[in-house]
């Protein structure tokens, strides 16, 4: 890792350059006073001290909607469509990279998705130090996700009048080819960073009531809780909260075909195991049919499934879902009641030991 300096004055210079060399180029623009990934065509769009974006760059990995092959149904023969373009991916926040790297994880676990690992492949991860919460609804500090992983090619900081741009990787350094908008930091700008990046902490509250290590087996003790009756007494079913989390993964595939039955494609495209239909098997079979169990489905996956199965959690604390959610169904609120559940739990048994104990003793 090395570290270089750049005035904000010479953004605009960058992202140019990059455009010249014919880098498909995204970030974070304002659209309808909201955030969203776009690609931008003028530096003038992006915003790298944005909020919370309404979909994460997930979007540019995974696509809502992609065609996997072409075939023919009477000859039998198909043909892989994998498209990766070279693309800059800029002003990611911690928590999206957290979310990145449970991604490659995922898609590279066992048989590798070609599609994904294509667009990963061509994907270089521009990734900006959090210094104040992005939204209310946010909890990284607590899930650990305030920090970036090893996985950014570059790594933007704000020093006010500069970047601190740190380099991760042989692709970040490539970025920086050719451009004179960067130069190398003195042992004062060692210093401001240090001070950055040191004085932030204090403005993340944690909001988890316990530890994100004990998420795990806190939820392993709550299979039967109330608390899933009450949230599936709440949920509409309409899957908001997967669609805009970053770390979500489900989906489905359809084969579409011409008129003439004989040219066609397969689409794979976003599903969410929050919608009835999701669980339904051959026979007609649904073995999640309750919103109380897709309820409890779906915070199992963030809180230890997810862990289990890759070592990493499968919430980042990005507070996507509680900002989507129209009857305010939380992560933060979940996990906090049934650590609070499990607290008086343990509480009644000790205290009903202790009665056992001193009737014994009289």
């Amino acid at each position: 890792m090395s570290l270089r300096i750049m005035p904000k004055s010479l953004l605009k210079t960058w992202i140019k350059h990059l455009q010249s060399r014919h880098f498909k180029v995204v970030g974070p623009t304002e659209r309808f006073g909201q955030y969203v990934f776009e690609e931008i065509h003028s530096a003038d769009e992006l915003v790298m001290d944005y909020p919370t974006s309404v979909l994460p760059p997930k979007k540019y990995l995974l696509p809502p909607r992609e065609r996997l092959f072409t075939f023919n149904a009477k000859t039998m023969e198909m043909q892989p469509d994998i498209q990766a373009v070279p693309t800059v991916i800029l002003g990611v926040h911690t928590c999206d990279m957290h979310a990145v790297a449970m991604l490659d994880k995922v898609n590279n676990t066992g048989y590798a998705d070609q599609h994904y690992k294509a667009r990963r492949e061509a994907t270089y991860l521009v990734s900006v130090e959090c210094l104040t919460p992005c939204m209310e609804g946010s909890f990284c500090k607590s899930m650990g996700t305030l920090t970036v992983p090893e996985n950014y090619d570059l790594h933007f900081t704000d020093l006010g009048s500069d970047y601190a741009v740190e380099v991760g990787s042989e692709k970040g350094a490539a970025l920086l080819e050719g451009c004179s908008a960067f130069w190398e930091p003195s042992e004062a700008d060692y210093a401001r960073v240090d001070a950055v990046i040191g004085a932030k902490w204090q403005h993340f509250p944690y909001r988890l009531e316990c530890d994100v290590t004990e998420l795990p087996d806190l939820l392993a003790l709550s299979q039967k809780s109330p608390l899933w009756d009450e949230l599936g007494e709440r949920c509409l079913a309409c899957g908001m909260c997967t669609k805009v989390c970053p770390t979500c993964y489900c989906f489905d595939v359809t084969d579409e075909i011409d008129l003439n039955l004989e040219h066609g494609e397969r689409i794979r495209q976003w599903d969410s195991c929050q919608i009835e239909k999701f669980a339904v098997v051959a026979g007609g079979h649904n073995f999640r049919s309750s919103r109380a169990l897709r309820q409890r489905h779906r915070f199992m996956r963030k809180g230890k499934y997810q862990y289990e199965a890759f070592g990493l959690m499968g919430c980042v604390g990005c507070g996507r879902c509680a900002a989507s959610c129209l009857v305010h169904i939380t992560p933060v609120d979940t996990f906090n009641a049934l650590h609070r559940l499990r607290q008086a739990a343990q509480n009644g048994s000790a205290a009903e030991n202790t009665a056992s104990n001193q009737e014994v003793q009289a």
